[in-house]
């Protein structure tokens, strides 16, 4: 299946601010459908769509049911999302295994409970597994939309392995030594002048750390021109 066409499920969702950043977190991975199960907020709710920001189309081709069975209906693979380990006949995946799950289904959905209490025994029972994010455990809550976009970045990064390759358009070509070593020599003999290499019989290895100081860094030609330009300035103030 095409990942984009998971389906996000809340259940009974208490805050509208909360289901905007979910639908603005789908959208930042990619993913469109974003169905909701007895929102306990009003709905339309004019709150969620100020936090989606530019996910207006999500919030706005939401689905509402009234229940879990209905909204699930057409699954082949339902997941729950838990912030605690549930004493029930259901085997736990990790997250990072998400993406080996996901494979074999043509229709998914993935389960987010309420903010204040999860989803609760009997949303789990419909659903043929559960993951809990690893965290912290003393402090195991976390917040629905933060939970949504852990699960979204985990599919989209394995999904995406291609596109993740990021490369700056910063374009300078490298300093070569010779330059490096004339400003580094430039350098030095304004630090004898000021009588900052001593005492004497340690002038030697200060020079090396100065030298692995400015050969250890790619420098590009622009960047040791900003220094050049500096180290210029700063003669020309003292004198």
């Amino acid at each position: 299946m095409n990942y984009k066409d998971i389906n996000f499920i809340l259940v009974n969702p208490q805050l509208g601010e909360n289901v905007g950043s979910c639908a603005r977190a789908l959208k930042n991975f990619g993913f469109k459908r974003l169905n909701l199960i007895n929102p306990t907020c009003n709905w339309p709710n004019e709150k969620a769509k100020a936090t989606s920001v530019g996910a207006k189309d999500i919030i706005n081709s939401v689905r509402i049911y009234k229940t879990l069975e209905e909204a699930t209906s057409k699954d082949d693979l339902v997941i729950a999302m838990s912030s605690r380990v549930r004493n029930t006949n259901k085997k736990f995946i990790k997250l990072k295994d998400l993406k080996l799950k996901i494979k074999k289904y043509r229709n998914i959905s993935i389960l987010f409970g309420p903010e204040a209490s999860g989803l609760s025994n009997k949303d789990i029972s419909l659903a043929n597994n559960v993951i809990k994010i690893p965290n912290n455990p003393k402090f195991e809550s976390i917040n629905l939309s933060h939970s949504v976009i852990l699960v979204c970045y985990e599919i989209f990064k394995n999904a995406n392995k291609k596109e993740l390759n990021f490369k700056s358009s910063y374009s300078s070509k490298l300093a070569n030594k010779n330059s490096i070593n004339i400003f580094v020599k430039r350098l030095i003999k304004s630090l004898d002048k000021v009588g900052f290499l001593q005492p004497r019989q340690k002038r030697d290895s200060m020079i090396i750390n100065i030298n692995n100081i400015f050969h250890r860094f790619d420098l590009s030609d622009q960047e040791l021109h900003i220094l050049q330009g500096i180290f210029t300035n700063l003669q020309n103030r003292k004198n």
